[in-house]
């Protein structure tokens, strides 16, 4: 009968999800998603160029491709490029393109990204990252509306909306002399700023059931049910990757399970870094103040209960399995257990 019952509420929850807007491939019904929803199609018709601001793990490249789908270069291509994952020289040949001889290896003429992707739309991920040289380069690129490619002396014009991302602040970095005020500005026209996972728990069970079902058709399996009791603990973390961060723990999750029923023993999750930083006052020894605390607060419950597992899980709002495993992890006495 559980199992019924849980397989019904995953339906309904299915159900619930089937009517939210699934706006270009993005998921969220809280009112932040709604908001920057709405903004998106109001700018996504305009060419100004964008700037997507959000943590790591916000899904900053899922956002770049709505507002392509929503402008009038839908129907040309979507270019996106990581400006952290290149050397400078890469990214420039990338970028720009180069002309046969420009240097050892250069064999043909190429043509750059921005030429290639004309018509349509560039995404310059973490753009905070590129080198003072590159950041002069792409600030005339954008000012002039046109491109060189190294080793070459023409200037070749540009069609292309530039949407950007960084997952820094980059008024700091103008503060510091690590980014150019004038690119900012450049590339700050309009700016999105996407909320963390942990500012739109509304959101958390749509994501988790949009991965199930993901993994679940990726590893060939029955879709699992999820207990309320694993939504609770999902919502109770903080979260620090973000939607990348869940999507891995719900990967894991499917993969590992056995019963088709995913319950809080199935959900695998860091240890919390702020609750150690608050024990310690700094970051050293870690794992070591973690422990002590988990063991500190557990053998309390357990005092208080007499030795009690069940009791004392219900005062930790853990499960009891949980709990048990955390003992057995810790080596902890626990006296007798009366169930």
């Amino acid at each position: 009968m559980e199992n019924k019952a849980l397989a019904q509420a995953n339906e309904e929850l299915k159900g619930a999800i089937q009517k939210e807007s699934d706006f270009h491939g993005i998921i969220g019904k809280s009112p932040k998603m709604q908001l920057l929803f709405e903004q998106i199609e109001r700018i996504a018709p305009v060419d100004s160029t964008i700037l997507i601001i959000g943590e790591t793990g916000t899904g900053k490249e899922l956002f770049a491709k709505a507002i392509h789908q929503c402008s009038l270069r839908r129907d040309q291509k979507f270019y996106a490029i990581n400006c952290a994952a290149l050397s400078e020289s890469l990214l420039e040949a990338e970028l720009f393109g180069y002309e046969k001889g420009a240097f050892t290896g250069a064999l043909s003429q190429k043509k750059g990204i921005f030429e290639t992707a004309s018509g349509g739309t560039l995404f310059l991920d973490e753009i905070g990252e590129v080198s003072p040289t590159m950041q002069a380069k792409l600030l005339r690129v954008l000012e002039e509306r046109e491109v060189q490619r190294v080793g070459g002396r023409e200037a070749i014009p540009i069609d292309v909306r530039v949407v950007s991302a960084t997952n820094r602040d980059l008024k700091k970095e103008i503060a510091s002399g690590k980014f150019r005020s004038d690119l900012f500005y450049r590339l700050h026209v309009i700016s999105l700023v996407l909320p963390p996972l942990s500012e739109r728990l509304d959101d958390l069970p749509l994501l988790v059931d949009q991965f199930l079902n993901f993994f679940s058709m990726k590893c060939k399996k029955e879709k699992p049910a999820i207990t309320r009791e694993a939504i609770t603990l999902l919502a109770d973390y903080s979260w620090p990757g973000n939607i990348r961060q869940l999507k891995n723990v719900i990967e894991r999750a499917v993969v590992l399970d056995r019963d088709q029923i995913i319950t809080p023993d199935d959900i695998i999750l860091p240890e919390e870094e702020s609750t150690a930083k608050v024990l310690m006052g700094g970051p050293q020894d870690f794992h070591e103040a973690l422990e002590r605390y988990k063991r500190s607060v557990i053998q309390d419950a357990l005092h208080k209960t007499g030795g009690n597992q069940t009791k004392a899980a219900e005062i930790l709002g853990l499960q009891r399995t949980y709990l048990a495993r955390l003992i057995r992890t810790l080596n902890l006495r626990t006296g007798r257990d009366i169930r």
